[in-house]
């Protein structure tokens, strides 16, 4: 009888996790196709990884997400070990963190708990996120920006990836 009780309990619960999963359109792994970051100040706008970024984006059934991105042409070290003026190259060409998210309509929210910079670790990165088909284009909120420290906003376009791809 316990069996049974044990069976069944987990097959309730494995529903209600694919059940969530099916309600929320941001699951699986998404590529980074553009970074542009709007100067509020200024309206200008600039793309600070260059025209063909790298990164992926990825949301699990499980509530956990990560983040990276890159800049396109990064420098390559001369030797495996990078030179201090090199580490610093490729550090201000990258950025990535971890952690688990919330989900409202349009909105998700990133519970950092690790990160490239330190100061995001222990934030929370509110997001706003649109979906056309296969595209995500994420807004995050007004902030400085780690790269030159004005404050704006980054627009992110994501194409999802579907299969080997």
């Amino acid at each position: 009888m316990r069996i049974a009780q044990s069976v069944t309990a987990i097959m309730l619960l494995s529903f209600l996790t694919v059940a969530r999963a099916g309600d929320n359109p941001l699951l699986g792994t998404w590529k980074l196709k553009s970074f542009v970051r709007e100067v509020l100040a200024t309206a200008e706008r600039l793309n600070q990884l260059g025209e063909h970024p790298n990164g992926y984006l990825s949301y699990s059934s499980d509530g956990r997400m990560y983040a990276i991105v890159s800049a396109e042409n990064r420098v390559t070290p001369r030797e495996f070990a990078p030179t201090d003026e090199e580490r610093i190259i490729l550090h201000r060409t990258f950025q990535a963190y971890a952690g688990t998210y919330t989900l409202e309509p349009g909105k998700v929210v990133h519970h950092v708990d690790i990160s490239w910079n330190e100061s995001f670790t222990g934030t929370d990165q509110v997001r706003f996120y649109s979906l056309s088909g296969n595209t995500l284009t994420i807004k995050t909120a007004p902030a400085k920006s780690a790269i030159d420290g004005r404050e704006g906003i980054t627009l992110l376009v994501w194409e999802k990836v579907e299969g080997g791809n």
